[in-house]
């Protein structure tokens, strides 16, 4: 119902026992078919929150699944990622007639303690992307991304040894570099989208910094233009990243100095006028900041126009 909490599943286990999947064989690791997961019997829209990490590839006709604020029809192949503690929720139709389809692989930290994959998962970014921000497979792409989960699946369901443990590490290793590079063929390949993406962002720059907010509130955060542009802080920096090669910060410094340099060589406004009117609090700041991406002081820049 509206406004109900989300659910918290704090085990794999007990995620197999609420969704109607038998017990798994390793209490940290599963790989789940989604086709085996029991609908909720409940219509409507429910909530639930992990305290594992979930890597899902679903194909999804009649059903929106939903990260945060945002919402996701998966009428096609997308792989999407959740570190613990992130909400997840679904928007059932009773109706349903064709079941969804693909896999999840879950994976407890307390698997990952003691191995290469405990400090370097928290280096992908798109752990912290919204589900609208998927990773979009081509037929080839889910296809090698598929065999590597069976491989983890045949892993766990062996004969459990000393060696299991550091195999399915490196098979989750190698699904998590090959999606890193997917990711960013994708930044290059939907061009069009991401296009539209950067326009939107200079407009909203723009009416910021034509608004005068620049002295009242300060430069705006990447949190601010992320959610103005319904896109996660880190998928927005992503994507800079990848077409600009500058984070999201950098590109606003940039703009920031662009129009530092307008105010110096066509107004007569002192430097700490300009300062002030672009949300500095100490001009030292200001002036530290402008010689960094020009080589040269304020003062410095206003007098090569004379």
């Amino acid at each position: 119902m509206p406004g109900k909490l989300p659910h918290r599943i704090r085990t794999i286990t007990e995620f197999h026992r609420l969704t109607g999947l038998p017990q798994p064989v390793h209490p940290l690791i599963s790989v789940v078919n989604v086709g085996a997961v029991v609908p909720p019997v409940m219509e409507g829209h429910f909530s639930r929150i992990f305290d594992f990490y979930s890597i899902s590839m679903k194909h999804m006709d009649q059903g929106r699944y939903h990260y945060g604020q945002q919402t996701s029809d998966f009428d096609e192949g997308v792989l999407f990622f959740m570190a613990p503690g992130q909400v997840f929720g679904m928007e059932v139709n009773k109706n349903m007639v064709k079941r969804p389809t693909g896999w999840m692989i879950l994976v407890h930290p307390d698997f990952l303690w003691n191995t290469s994959l405990a400090k370097s998962i928290k280096q992908y970014e798109f752990f912290d992307y919204s589900v609208h921000e998927g990773l979009y497979l081509s037929e080839k792409e889910e296809l090698l991304l598929t065999a590597i989960s069976q491989s983890i699946e045949q892993e766990y369901n062996a004969n459990i040894d000393a060696y299991t443990q550091y195999v399915i590490i490196a098979q989750l290793e190698l699904l998590l570099t090959y999606s890193e590079r997917f990711y960013q063929r994708q930044f290059l390949t939907r061009k069009v989208a991401n296009h539209e993406i950067l326009v939107r962002m200079e407009a909203l720059l723009a009416a910021y910094f034509k608004s005068g907010a620049l002295a009242t509130k300060g430069l705006p955060s990447v949190a601010y233009i992320a959610e103005n542009l319904h896109l996660s802080p880190s998928y927005l920096s992503s994507l800079l990243k990848s077409l600009t090669g500058q984070s999201t910060q950098q590109h606003l410094h940039d703009k920031l100095i662009e129009l530092a340099k307008e105010k110096l060589s066509t107004t007569t406004l002192s430097v700490s006028e300009i300062a002030y009117e672009l949300g500095f609090e100490h001009l030292q700041s200001f002036s530290k900041l402008f010689k960094h991406k020009t080589h040269l002081s304020p003062l410095e820049f206003r007098q090569s126009f004379n």
